[in-house]
């Protein structure tokens, strides 16, 4: 009885996660999240001292 339990929340638990990283994916979440976030990074990546001697 108790292994159908676990059996029954780690599938709602599979269920769960796939619609989440299936509405991620349809929506392109992760690049919108990207692009929203390039400015900060450009501002960070932009400070940086490099050695330009090659």
């Amino acid at each position: 009885m108790i292994i159908l339990k676990i059996l029954g929340i780690a599938a709602l638990i599979a269920v769960i996660f796939f619609v989440v990283t299936f509405t991620v994916y349809f929506f392109n979440l992760d690049m919108k999240l990207t692009a929203a976030l390039e400015p900060l990074f450009l501002k960070h990546y932009d400070k940086i001292k490099r050695d330009k001697h090659l």
